[in-house]
């Protein structure tokens, strides 16, 4: 039996645009967001999941509700947070173009996409990884024991360490992924 995980990111999201850390801010999709989430949703209109996942932030949430609407079968929704946004701690809300100005671009790119360096009072993507694959395991664990193919409205950063998973890549290669807004991906677990 082969079972399936639709892995997507929320749409656009205003922070997104503005080009500011988003973190576990609550920021708000974009027109454009939302036009991700009905791309998203188009395309896994013909797909069959029972159980779905978010995270508490409404991008997650609000991306989520679109791509339900043609999935009458998914009865259950899950909040779980192990696959929430990376914490830009207090970077959070602040625009990266400011942040070059006052660190410097070598400084801005080890907060922004280095792998052990968190930002002051953030995470490193080293410590999202680490709840990242706490969440992967318990999901494989349900996936065969309910027998369940799931959804899962996930953010950039925690997406890394979950495609690093599933796609068997080294840091280096997690670390450069571009994970879009309008499109999804999928694993197959076979039971």
């Amino acid at each position: 039996m082969k079972l399936h995980i639709y892995l997507f990111r929320h749409g656009q999201t205003f922070f997104n645009k503005e080009k500011r850390f988003t973190g576990w801010k609550d920021s708000k999709l974009t027109p454009r967001g939302i036009r991700d989430a009905k791309k998203i949703a188009k395309k896994l209109k013909n797909k069959k999941f029972q159980v779905a996942y978010m995270t508490r932030l409404s991008r997650s949430r609000d991306t989520l509700k679109y791509i339900l609407r043609y999935h009458p079968e998914c009865k259950k929704i899950i909040v779980d947070d192990r696959m929430i946004e990376r914490s830009y701690g207090k970077l959070q809300g602040l625009n990266h173009a400011d942040i070059i100005k006052k660190v410097g671009e070598k400084q801005y790119k080890l907060w922004h996409r280095g792998y052990n360096n968190p930002p002051p009072g953030g995470e490193s993507i080293k410590m999202v990884e680490k709840r990242v694959r706490s969440f992967t395991r318990d999901l494989l664990k349900k996936m065969r024991k309910e027998k369940v193919n799931v959804a899962i409205s996930a953010h950039g950063n925690s997406m890394r360490p979950f495609r690093r998973h599933f796609e068997k890549l080294t840091t280096k290669q997690m670390m450069k992924l571009e994970n879009p807004w309008d499109d999804y991906f999928v694993y197959t677990i076979n039971v």
